[in-house]
């Protein structure tokens, strides 16, 4: 039988909240019922209002903090609270690094059902603020003029940003100064609603390494009014632009990107690097967003697949090869595999750019291709996973299972997908030795991880 529920919509009630959810917000349970309510802090007490209730759980509204924890600070951003982009800035940084860890260690056992697993502190930065190197601002209008900045939470109302901490400074520079130059030619901003106008983003990219910066105009319109004129005004405002493109998207869409891309001045990409791999990034390239952590990450996956030099690796979604060309300086053979075709022939263009001639990269499903190389007998001594949030494709997992790698590298951007699969693979024969969780997103809820299994 279900329990009653202990209140009502719009009730007050006072809580101690005793965990975060994998989104940040902070858990309280009465009569064991709970309640998530954002910028709750395990340890704090606090008055909420039930302001919504789920079948399994409520979501309440802080109203009054009764008990702080000593981990709460005071916000940097001035409009943290309206903007969806970071979910821990009242949280200090050593609180979030060991909150990360938690989750990390709580979803391993809970889902996963690994108990005697080592999972190591996260490793933060040092500077855990304007980190990212990719700027996507929407554009509006707002009494005649353009607005630029980020979509409030759950919706799409645009809250006017002139700098976000945790962007890297000049992408900042760079979409005021576009977005200004568009508004004095009179470039109409896309409207969603009634799909009339031109301008619908901003994107603004930053090589970590080597400076160079491109802007990527995305208009509803194959043509950019006044494009010359603006591209004339950019580039002296900003003399140092490496790149300026322009996206064409059509459709009624909340993708950002279209299919058709053009340049308007300077090269179509530009160049990053990652320890001593060098990057070419073009406007609709998927590269990782934080470098420097990146770099972290992609070095314990290094140090976890413990390559000789005699090894023949297998890299699943393997993206524009950022991690396959790190293998690659150690590995005899790597093979890449990823579906985004865009994405292998940045990864083939990156291979040449740094004579790196020992990876071979296939367009396809990693569930479909793997099986197939296995066939005509390619097999892996070690196997390096890579996916996206919703994890590894089943189909996937049982391959590496019939495959039977030594080892297995499974860096992951979602823990809880992580754990099911790790377990998934603990039945088929494999031993998870080490979890590392890497700070990313300093700021937000997400937390990245590098697991090493072994063959039992």
């Amino acid at each position: 039988m279900n329990k009653p529920i202990p209140f009502q919509k719009n009730d007050y009630v006072q809580v101690e909240f005793e965990d975060l959810t994998h989104d940040g917000a902070g858990v309280a349970k009465v009569d064991g019922f709970p309640i998530f309510v954002p910028y709750g802090l395990p340890g704090e007490k606090a008055n909420v209002k039930i302001i919504k209730i789920q079948k399994g759980y409520a979501i309440g509204r802080l109203m009054e903090l009764l008990l702080e924890s000593p981990d709460r600070v005071s916000p940097l951003c001035p409009i943290y609270k309206q903007c969806g982009g970071c979910q821990l800035q009242h949280l200090s940084y050593e609180g979030q690094l060991k909150a990360k860890e938690k989750h990390v260690r709580d979803v391993l056992e809970r889902i996963g059902k690994i108990k005697d697993v080592t999972v190591y502190p996260t490793i933060g930065m040092e500077h855990p603020w304007r980190y990212r190197n990719k700027a996507q601002v929407p554009i509006g209008e707002r009494e005649g003029g353009l607005t630029a900045g980020f979509y409030k939470k759950r919706s799409h109302d645009i809250i006017e940003m002139e700098k976000c901490l945790i962007q890297q400074e000049k992408n900042d520079v760079l979409v005021q100064t576009v977005k200004n130059i568009c508004e004095k030619y009179g470039v109409q901003a896309y409207d969603e609603k009634n799909h009339k106008g031109t301008l619908r983003h901003i994107i603004a990219r930053y090589g970590h390494v080597t400076g160079e910066m491109m802007i990527v105009l995305v208009t509803k319109t194959k043509e950019l009014p006044n494009k010359k004129r603006i591209v004339e005004e950019i580039v002296k405002e900003i003399p140092t632009i490496t790149s300026i493109v322009q996206n064409i998207n059509e459709k009624r869409t909340n993708v950002i990107f279209g299919e058709q891309t053009k340049v308007l001045f300077g090269r179509e990409v530009i160049y990053d690097k990652i320890g001593d791999i060098q990057f070419a990034i073009s406007a609709r390239s998927f590269y990782q967003v934080n470098p420097e952590q990146t770099k972290v990450l992609y070095e314990k996956a290094l140090e976890y697949a413990g390559l000789t030099g005699e090894e023949t690796v297998i890299d699943a979604y393997c993206g524009i090869g950022t991690i396959s060309l790190f293998l690659a300086q150690k590995a005899k053979k790597v093979y890449g595999v990823e579906i985004v075709p865009e994405a292998i022939e940045d990864a083939k263009r990156n291979a040449e750019l740094n004579g790196i001639n020992n990876v071979e990269f296939e367009v396809g499903e990693a569930e479909t291709v793997i099986p197939k190389w296995y066939k005509n007998g390619i097999t892996a001594d070690v196997l390096v996973v890579d996916p996206p949030r919703k994890g590894c494709d089943e189909s996937l997992l049982k391959t590496i299972i019939d495959m039977k790698p030594k080892k297995v590298v499974y860096v992951s951007c979602n823990p809880s997908t992580l754990a099911r699969d790790l377990n998934i693979l603990e039945k088929g024969g494999y031993k998870t030795k080490k979890v590392q969780p890497v700070d990313m997103f300093p700021q937000t809820a997400h937390v990245e991880c590098c697991a090493l299994l072994i063959k039992k």
